[in-house]
């Protein structure tokens, strides 16, 4: 991800030199993060969902290895997914408290 960075002129950005999404790749995305709502297991998790080249990146917090499984599970389900990058973190929960 590239942050716009003005010109001194204020006439370019960063942007400009990003491709477009690729139609397949937001359509994967969407499927994805509609199942992830829909399951039980990973429905409440902190899920970020992006796609790239058609592989789905799973990045956040989960509390638990079972959602952590399911989460990919469930990406690798959807139809035009061609990998799985997994980068799901589990949450302590002992921390914070004393």
């Amino acid at each position: 991800m590239y942050m716009p960075w003005s010109h001194p002129d204020g006439y370019w950005s960063a942007s400009f030199d990003q491709p477009e999404p690729d139609s397949h790749d937001l359509r994967i995305e969407a499927l994805v993060a509609q199942r992830l709502s829909i399951d039980w297991t990973t429905r409440r998790q902190q899920i970020t969902v992006s796609v790239q080249n058609r592989v789905a990146i799973l990045a956040g917090l989960v509390y638990g290895e079972e959602a952590r499984r399911v989460a990919a599970e469930l990406a690798w389900d959807v139809p035009g997914v061609f990998d799985v990058c997994n980068m799901l973190r589990i949450a302590d929960r002992r921390r914070g408290r004393r």
